[in-house]
């Protein structure tokens, strides 16, 4: 296992900046783009064998990977640029009728609540978001506090497995298994729990989970998926139609697959990267490394607190991440962040949150107890 200092020299990050904000798009390690890098060229050497012959078993290769990493049948996993993408998949795809409600928390990732909002706009559903105060109270009690919004119109349960502004783990499981047991649609937004925390999405019963591999994979940008379980996939109708079976390569090992794997000519480079990433992140960022992340954030809000910062998350939940919130006194969210990387040459982000401001740190194995001292120093001098 390497140290933080030549772990860094194994990522394409700027010398000259303090980078603690893994969580927003990854940082991709520099064997990973290698490989990346190879399967373009190698795609541009030939393309039409590769596109055009090689695709089905490259792309099963990958998915294989894939599914053996997040232990679920790679028949039940496509490929898509990101979370975002799959995300929408899924909501375009889901029968709302007029009258009916999709239930998630006022905690969701931003562009999430925009398009629900859209979706239900268009068909006349609802779009229903459960308050969850913070610092968040116990596990079981914010699973009542949204099970409480649950009603007779209730279609379809949303909810990110790690939230992205307040950067907390939410408790899906027990949601998962509630929502299955009153015929509600479960849809994941798993965009920053891969590699972050331990997947099995086959023991979790979601009916639909989407994922990033460009953020705690360490894939290159533009790589993650939609999985669906199997009996709700013909629910899911492609965002972009092309050739699916109809391809002259052969039908492919399910209609799921065959409709959204393939969308005519694009890079899928990214894609084939991914079990490189796997790979990276196993031999050097495991158990080990993620413990010594978690201790980087332990020691920081001790310090935060002396600043005034106060940790959004409480509990084993918040402190098994790689990612913590913390809400700061009132001030400019924006112009905090600006000075930040102007003045100090930190990158991390200040996010405007339900009328407060949040500073969310994320740490990977390239990150120092210097980096987050740096972050301390600045903090003291930035807020009044």
């Amino acid at each position: 296992m390497l140290t933080p200092p030549s772990l860094r020299d194994l990522f394409l990050l700027r010398k000259d900046v303090i980078f603690l904000n893994h969580g927003s798009f990854g940082a991709c390690p520099r064997p990973v783009f290698a490989a990346y890098q190879r399967w373009q060229r190698e795609l541009e050497a030939e393309p039409v064998e590769f596109l055009g012959r090689r695709f089905d078993a490259l792309m099963a290769d990958a998915r294989g990977a894939l599914g053996r990493f997040l232990s679920a049948d790679p028949s039940d996993i496509v490929f898509v640029p990101n979370a975002t993408t799959a995300m929408n998949i899924v909501a375009r795809s889901l029968p709302l009728a007029a009258g009916e409600e999709v239930l998630s928390t006022d905690h969701e990732y931003g562009a999430m609540d925009r398009m629900w909002r859209l979706v239900c706009a268009a068909r006349g559903a609802r779009y229903v978001r459960a308050e969850l105060p913070i610092p968040l109270p116990s596990r079981d009690e914010v699973v009542e506090r949204i099970w409480e919004r649950v009603t007779s119109r209730t279609r379809v349960l949303s909810l990110s497995h790690i939230t992205s502004p307040t950067a907390v783990e939410l408790p899906v499981g027990e949601l998962v298994g509630r929502a299955r047991e009153r015929g509600i649609l479960t849809v994941v937004d798993g965009a920053h729990a891969p590699g972050q925390i331990p997947l099995d999405l086959g023991a979790l019963g979601a009916d639909f989970y989407a994922g990033n591999c460009h953020k705690w994979m360490m894939a290159p940008k533009g790589s993650g998926f939609l999985y669906a379980r199997r009996e709700r996939q013909p629910l899911l109708q492609p965002l972009i139609v092309s050739w699916g079976g109809e391809r002259s390569t052969g039908p492919g090992p399910s209609p799921f697959l065959d409709d959204h794997e393939w969308q005519g000519t694009r890079d899928i480079a990214p894609f084939l990267a991914v079990p490189a990433a796997i790979r990276f992140l196993e031999e050097h960022c495991g158990d080990a490394v993620r413990g010594q992340c978690r201790e980087l954030l332990r020691a920081f809000g001790e310090r935060a607190a002396g600043l005034g910062l106060q940790p959004v998350g409480v509990g084993s939940e918040s402190e098994s991440l790689q990612m913590r919130a913390f809400s700061l006194p009132p001030g400019d969210a924006r112009a905090l962040q600006t000075r930040l990387l102007d003045r100090w040459r930190i990158e991390v982000p200040v996010i405007p949150w339900n009328g407060r401001s949040l500073l969310r740190v994320s740490v990977q194995g390239y990150t120092t107890s210097q980096d987050l001292d740096a972050l301390v120093q600045a903090l003291g001098q930035e807020i009044p």
